[in-house]
């Protein structure tokens, strides 16, 4: 970082703790609240001063509660930073789509199993190109199956649940998701034709952008305990799955964003940047965006559990024969890019709140009622994925998330490049030769894709990680490691 933009992002923010810094409720004129930007030093100075202004932006939002937050992983986003975490009052708050993002309930899973590093490393290559061959992956990639518009309507309002019914897992894993994998008050009716169209062909795929399949070992355990309940041991094969709503989720977040433009002006609302486009929570305008968004978070939990199901099915058919039953249970998912209704206690007053979570993982402690019953002993499973050649964690969600972030916590390691730089400064084939070198096998569409989301291109997964620790947001319980990849 400059020494120009070291001095400008420290004459900003002050110091509360080493990973606490303060934006001043003074800094920008209309801001309702203080920021919140969890960093470590070290975070601290590759952070983008545009993004504090954006912390700082939604700030101005009506009925904001106590601060507009920035997790550690935070760069710049749409209207939100990318890790900005918000909520708004019930009543007198707004819901604004930029706090969700296009990539509706983009979110990861993670799958453990009774294979070893040694039972998978022999046959990784294989199992790799089956991955790749069974999970539709790229732009515009299209499902194995095509689904009409009365199950698409059942998979907008049931979500999980309607893929399990279809033969797509087993009731286990409904409960294994968070809001077990549907969220209430879904209305198909405020999704487009359009969006319709480009929701029907494609349930279970990957997509691209940062999205994969990663097949993983644990390599660490911190938390015995935790790391038990979980299900994980050290050595033991795991794969994760990261992708969203595909093209259904950023047609109804761009089709709402045209009406909520207009509400802005109805309702007079001061933006200090239109990407924040909101309506009043209580309104029409707002509320047909939650029932669409809800639709397309929906969507999402189903996309991830038939991509599940396919990979188990190529598990299956690599490894049972020789070791019988594979253990492929799922050990939870997590959304990254959500608006929910909770129940949070504000200034002693227990409240709803409109939580926005961009970029941010649900982190919620030991006893909450929506932690999953065999789970609810130790806190909700936190999934934090690295980059192609570096580690992932698991946490577990503690009670400072409650008191310090609505219950949030990181969602990756987050970008310090581009894409269009990492395009034009890296080359693909010379980053999978590399991770090659590493034991990590690629496959992707195109080589570029693999420049795109290239190791360097990321912050370390470990620093970001290490802020929400430290802070007893959330803990770490293991460390996993990429041994292979399928890239969307």
């Amino acid at each position: 970082m400059s020494q120009e933009n070291e001095s400008s992002v420290h004459d900003i923010l002050t110091k509360v703790d080493d990973n606490t810094w303060e934006v001043p409720a003074n800094f920008k004129p209309g801001m309702n609240v203080p920021g919140r930007i969890f960093v470590s030093k070290t975070l601290l100075d590759i952070l983008e001063k545009e993004t504090i202004d954006q912390v700082a932006n939604v700030a101005s939002l009506p009925g904001i509660q106590k601060y507009s937050m920035a997790m550690p992983d935070a760069h710049l986003g749409y209207g939100f930073s990318i890790g900005g975490v918000a909520a708004f009052d019930k009543h007198e708050g707004v819901i604004s789509p930029g706090g969700v993002g296009f990539d509706i309930n983009c979110g990861v899973r993670l799958i453990r199993s009774n294979l070893s590093e040694e039972d998978v490393r022999p046959k990784l290559p294989e199992l790799l190109d089956a991955l790749f061959e069974a999970i539709p992956s790229g732009v515009g990639s299209k499902s194995r199956r095509k689904v009409n518009d009365k199950e698409l309507d059942d998979i907008f309002v049931h979500g999980v649940r309607w893929a399990v019914e279809n033969g797509y897992g087993v009731k286990g894993d409904i409960s294994h998701c968070e809001s077990n994998g549907t969220m209430p008050g879904a209305d198909p009716s405020k999704v487009s034709i359009k969006a319709r169209k480009r929701g029907r062909p494609q349930i279970g795929t990957l997509g691209s952008g940062n999205h994969f399949l990663e097949v993983q070992y644990v390599d660490k355990i911190y938390d015995e305990e935790a790391a038990k309940a979980f299900g994980l041991k050290e050595g033991q094969i795991t794969f994760m799955i990261h992708c969203g709503s595909r093209g259904a989720g950023h047609q109804i977040c761009t089709d709402h964003l045209q009406v909520l433009s207009q509400a802005s002006k109805k309702y007079k609302i001061t933006l200090p940047d239109k990407q924040l486009a909101c309506a009043p929570a209580e309104s029409e305008e707002a509320q047909d965006y939650f029932k669409a968004m809800t639709c397309a978070a929906n969507y999402a939990w189903v996309n991830r559990q038939v991509i599940m199901h396919w990979s188990r099915e190529v598990f299956d058919s690599f490894f049972k024969e020789e070791f019988g039953d594979l253990g492929l249970d799922l050990v939870y998912d997590v959304a990254h890019n959500v608006a929910k209704l909770e129940k949070h206690t504000i200034d002693g007053e227990v409240k709803e709140v409109y939580v926005h979570r961009k970029g941010a993982t649900r982190a919620f402690p030991a006893g909450h009622p929506e932690v999953p019953e065999d789970y609810r002993n130790i806190g909700q499973p936190v999934i934090i994925p690295g980059s192609m050649g570096t580690a992932s964690y698991i946490l577990k969600g503690c009670p400072a998330a409650m008191e310090l972030t609505f219950g949030s916590a990181c969602h990756g390691a987050g970008r310090v490049m581009s894409r269009k730089s990492a395009k034009h400064d890296l080359r693909g084939e010379e980053i999978q030769n590399e991770l090659k070198a590493q034991g990590i096998i690629v496959r992707a569409t195109q080589p570029s894709l693999i420049a795109e989301e290239a190791p360097e291109v990321y912050k370390s997964s470990s620093d970001v990680v290490d802020v929400v620790h430290n802070l007893g947001i959330a803990t770490k319980v293991a460390r996993v490691l990429p041994m292979g990849v399928v890239k969307g």
